[in-house]
């Protein structure tokens, strides 16, 4: 059923559009959906944009979109390279937004409708999603570039996901995003993606996408298989009283719920990086904190005076030199003040990066803040785009020994 977008959803700021351009990206939309066996309860008119979709899948779970979506094409450009592709963000003339051409991206507070930015080649039945809350506010006419060997991938597997700098970003927003790209037949994969992604830095981003490539195998253990020891363990377990589920079952559900699984990921390797410095020779004392925005880590080295630990996962795609990368900032800012989602070199003492993402091992390296570049825009931050390079170092004892040096202390 088609239908008006205007007065369907409050607050939804509208654009007119030109139906007759638009009309095949609400086709390939409504289409992808359809073919995945959904039921389609709405689908706004292609003369205004953003387009509304609800619909219902074949286990009868009812969804909605609110697309923000734009031609994809390949047209060669002068001074750009031949390879590129893009899609360009924009509704309506420039004329009308001479004054103020600041424009939000729509979220729904309610989390029903899940918000699309996402340009559509039709032609070669393809789709690559961005970030909107990372776009969010946008300019209309500028665009999103991807290239010829993005679109290839897309084709061949039906899912790829990729890294792009960004030429031009606000102080509060990363450089660095994730793309995601999709053939027709996994839209609506697409669309259960980025309502999993929403809010998610860049790095987790681009894990999310990468798992969410394949199913996720299932865990089920029978009782059968568990030895009684760890059968009574298990039963006995306070959260498996709590949860009323078997451990099998609370396993299968953080591995399914993708999210949930990113939050348990960045937990495990704070454990993971507890256990390892405990070990370091000279190490006394050794705890993870729990406190909301401070380090992660806190301990005593050689009788010293205590050092402060802040761990992060690097992401799963190396830079051009392949070296690991860090997306080194916090998930939002304070409200007024941009600069507060970058670190200040004074927070912790000491930066661990841990290397599962590329490694598979639960593997860490070591650094200074004041090692780290500091923020372009942002006095008196670190920059959020890191290489691990070699100023990081595998010896965590020799890092706590330029902790200490770096506080005027020798050992």
């Amino acid at each position: 059923m088609r239908g008006a977008t205007q007065g369907l959803i409050p607050g939804l700021r509208t654009y007119s559009v030109n139906p007759r351009a638009r009309a095949p990206l609400v086709d390939y939309m409504v289409s992808g959906l359809t073919k995945a066996g959904c039921k389609i309860i709405h689908s706004s008119s292609s003369d205004r944009a953003p387009f509304v979709v609800a619909f219902e899948t074949a286990s009868r779970e009812r969804m909605g979109i609110v697309a923000y979506a734009f031609l994809a094409t390949r047209t060669p450009t002068r001074n750009r390279p031949q390879d590129e592709r893009s899609f360009q963000i924009k509704y309506g003339s420039k004329e009308s937004y001479a004054e103020k051409n600041s424009h939000e991206l729509w979220q729904d507070p309610l989390g029903m409708f899940t918000t699309m930015l996402v340009g559509i080649d039709p032609e070669h039945a393809i789709c690559v999603s961005a970030d909107p809350i990372a776009h969010s506010p946008t300019k209309f006419f500028i665009r999103l570039e991807f290239k010829d060997e993005h679109a290839e991938a897309i084709a061949k597997k039906g899912w790829h996901a990729w890294e792009r700098i960004r030429r031009s970003t606000p102080a509060d927003a990363p450089r660095v995003e994730t793309l995601v790209g999709a053939d027709k037949s996994r839209f609506l994969d697409l669309v259960r993606f980025e309502r999993a992604a929403r809010g998610l830095e860049p790095g987790n981003r681009l894990i999310l996408a990468e798992e969410h490539a394949f199913s996720l195998p299932t865990s089920r253990a029978t009782q059968e298989s568990e030895s009684p020891t760890v059968m009574r363990m298990a039963a006995t377990h306070p959260l498996v009283r709590q949860f009323g589920l078997r451990t099998s079952e609370i396993l299968d559900l953080i591995a399914g719920a993708r999210r949930l699984k990113m939050a348990v990921r960045g937990w495990v390797a704070e454990e993971h990086l507890q256990r390892s410095l405990s070990k370091v020779p000279g190490v006394s004392h050794c705890e993870r904190l729990d406190e909301e925005g401070g380090p992660d880590i806190r301990l005593r080295y050689r009788q010293g005076p205590v050092l402060t630990v802040e761990c992060k996962n690097v992401a799963r795609e190396r830079d051009r030199n392949g070296n690991p990368r860090l997306d080194f900032q916090r998930t939002r800012a304070a409200k007024g003040n941009p600069c507060s989602r970058y670190y200040e070199p004074t927070e912790f003492d000491v930066v661990a990066a841990c290397l599962h993402a590329v490694s598979s091992e639960w593997d860490f390296r070591f650094a200074l803040p004041g090692d780290l570049s500091p923020h372009n825009i942002c006095v008196g931050r670190i920059a959020s785009n890191v290489r691990i390079d070699d100023r990081w170092r595998e010896d965590a004892g020799m890092a706590f020994q330029r902790a200490y040096a770096a506080k005027g202390l020798t050992l």
